[in-house]
């Protein structure tokens, strides 16, 4: 039996298709050492079973006083990865404190208050195919549909929902994109987080000056009228954390449900042909090529034994979101292949992309509506629609914990709108 230490998988700060690397890591085990920016050991947590397992024992935090290496000054200031461990929120917070946030935004996100937001969502998707279809009249046939289509419409029903001003929503994309981003440099991943603070405090403060019926007015309220429920950091973190999850998440996941769909003409024929559903390919991609790869992070509070290795008490532990997906021993032995028919929709089988557990993410109603919107929309508008260039030349986010491409330039085709 070979004992000697397995040699950690240092995690690539300028992201890149994750998939190669994933099935070589699934290869030697569920959980893997790895070396994040900094040279900061921590652990990545592949397997679809031993995920579910982790994401919910009861002896993994999420609060940054479990991370061992911060509470001992080991991290920097502009560690790229430091806003996922200390920005104040549902995403840091623990027992009591985690159900009491989580209780203040819920409300605006469970199943009847989405599907309330529909008919808004239907005609807001409509728009933008029409600016889709402009932008690309314009450029000679080919537009990019990351930022005429999939980028506008999760970030403006998230602004909506928050009563953020169009002023400032372009901009929120681009701190936001910075914060996630794992090849930041030091100053600019503090000027970042900076900014996006200012910003958000600058939303903040105009909903306080004329409240209306979005969530940040009402998070206000419950600030300045029961002030034990939420203190002005979290209030502040609370809006980071839905901005970046509120559209990061959706835009990758539209973009990459197109990519997969134009790489697989055999499945879209499949769902126009009424075989498959929209909700289907939503499903297929959330597991084939999840929106995020590697999520940070949970700490043991204990050392902790998972599928046979132990995870240290107090190390960093990535959830790797898109090697679950693909994990043979959970999918079969076709995981590798995008599947619209794919048994196991619910069950054990059932893929973890969008978490598990008492984190498991709040939004997954409002972007499985978003995506299964904007899908059947656009491919109904634009049955012909194909990429511009091959995937292998399309350019991947500077980001493991992100998955998807920096752009989507694509030949939208004729309009049978």
């Amino acid at each position: 039996m070979d004992t000697s230490p397995v040699t950690p998988h240092r995690m690539d700060p300028a992201g890149g298709c994750p998939h190669a690397d994933n099935a070589r890591l699934l290869a030697r085990g569920a959980v893997a050492p790895v070396l994040l920016p900094g040279e900061v050991e921590g652990m990545a947590v592949l397997g679809h079973d031993a995920l579910k397992e982790f994401l919910a024992h009861p002896d993994v935090a999420k609060g940054a006083r479990h991370f061992t290496a911060l509470s001992e000054g080991r991290i920097a200031a502009g560690w790229p990865l430091l806003t996922f461990a200390t920005v104040r929120g549902m995403t840091t917070a623990d027992g009591d404190d985690h159900r009491r946030l989580r209780s203040l935004v819920s409300k605006a996100f469970t199943a009847r208050r989405v599907e309330e937001l529909r008919p808004w969502i239907e005609e807001l998707t409509e728009g933008l195919l029409d600016g889709l279809h402009r932008a690309a009249e314009e450029a000679g046939g080919v537009a990019d549909l990351r930022r005429h289509f999939a980028l506008p419409l999760p970030m403006g029903v998230i602004g909506e929902l928050l009563g953020v001003d169009a002023e400032y929503r372009d901009r929120l994309h681009q701190l936001s994109n910075q914060v996630v981003a794992t090849d930041i440099g030091p100053e600019q991943a503090v000027a970042a987080n900076r900014e996006l603070v200012a910003v958000l405090s600058a939303v903040a403060t105009a909903r306080a000056e004329e409240p209306g019926t979005d969530l940040t007015s009402a998070l206000i309220a419950a600030r300045d009228e029961e002030g034990d429920r939420l203190s002005q950091e979290e209030l502040i973190g609370t809006l980071v954390l839905m901005i970046i999850a509120g559209h990061e998440t959706t835009l990758n996941l539209i973009t990459n449900a197109v990519r997969a769909l134009c790489g697989h003409r055999d499945q879209l024929d499949l769902v126009t042909k009424g075989e498959s559903s929209w909700a289907d390919v939503v499903e297929e991609t959330l597991r084939w090529d999840a929106p995020v790869s590697y999520f940070p992070f949970r700490y043991p509070v204990r050392d902790l034994t998972l599928d046979g290795t132990v995870i240290p008490q107090g190390t960093p532990v990535l959830a790797g979101y898109s090697a679950a997906g693909r994990d043979r021993a959970a999918h079969g032995p076709d995981a590798d292949r995008f599947d619209v028919t794919r048994p196991g929709r619910t069950g054990a089988a059932r893929h973890v992309s969008l978490g598990h557990g008492a984190h498991y993410c709040l939004g997954a109603p409002l972007a499985r509506l978003e995506a299964t919107i904007a899908l059947e929309r656009l491919f109904t508008r634009f049955p012909d629609l194909e990429l511009a260039l091959p995937e292998a030349e399309l350019s991947r986010h500077s980001s493991f914990v992100g998955n998807s491409v920096r752009a989507l330039p694509v030949r939208p085709g004729t309009s049978c709108g």
